[in-house]
């Protein structure tokens, strides 16, 4: 079993990296936000999931020992592969699919793409009581930050193409480093957030 990798990133995709260890190239699943922000020549630790199949072996990884948790609830669930499992969390937070899970919410995982009204309801059924919903003050313990303003900045971001995931936590880093008079300012925001992010991203596909 390959529980982490940590190597040097040799190339990259839209859905996947390949990392070099001792001289070998994995090929590594791994959610969108993975995939944009890790760059060729860069070091990279994953904690990975292998799955075995008949005609294959499939790596997947992720940036976070919780995301791989979740990974495999969501393998638990009835009609959810690995590739769909893969695709929640490129589009949601560990916390956004806590808390809808439990407020009984299908309509996050809905927006996922593969996943039909069915299997998000049955996620949200079968992962009762599994995942632990972050706090209600949790994103009032940051500092100097608002939700209504992360809201509204998040919102834009899924407008120009990015996943929820991905535009979440550029909204809530854009949010705490920018300054008293700025965060007052959704464009303003916007335009350090797409600075952050990169303009050859801007309207990226969403994952």
């Amino acid at each position: 079993m390959i529980s982490s990798l940590h190597g040097t990133v040799l190339s990259t995709g839209a859905d996947h990296v390949v990392i070099e260890v001792g001289g070998v190239g994995f090929f590594v699943f791994v959610p969108g936000d993975v995939a944009h922000t890790s760059r060729v020549g860069e070091q990279l630790r994953l904690h990975t999931s292998l799955i075995v199949r008949e005609d294959a072996l499939t790596l997947f990884g992720f940036a976070e020992p919780l995301e791989l948790e979740v990974f495999g609830h969501l393998l638990s669930v009835t009609g959810v592969g690995p590739k769909s499992a893969l695709g929640v969390l490129g589009h949601l937070t560990v916390d956004q699919i806590a808390t809808a899970v439990a407020d009984d919410d299908d309509a996050p995982f809905r927006r996922v793409s593969g996943i039909g009204p069915k299997t998000a309801k049955l996620i949200v059924v079968q992962l009762a009581g599994k995942l632990k919903a972050p706090s209600p003050r949790a994103a009032d313990a940051r500092p100097g930050t608002g939700t209504d303003v992360v809201a509204q900045l998040t919102a834009a971001l899924v407008g120009l193409g990015w996943s929820e995931k991905v535009a979440n936590e550029a909204a809530t880093e854009t949010a705490e480093a920018a300054s008293d008079a700025d965060r007052r300012s959704v464009s303003a925001l916007l335009r350090q957030a797409l600075a952050a992010l990169g303009p050859a991203k801007a309207g990226a596909p969403r994952g």
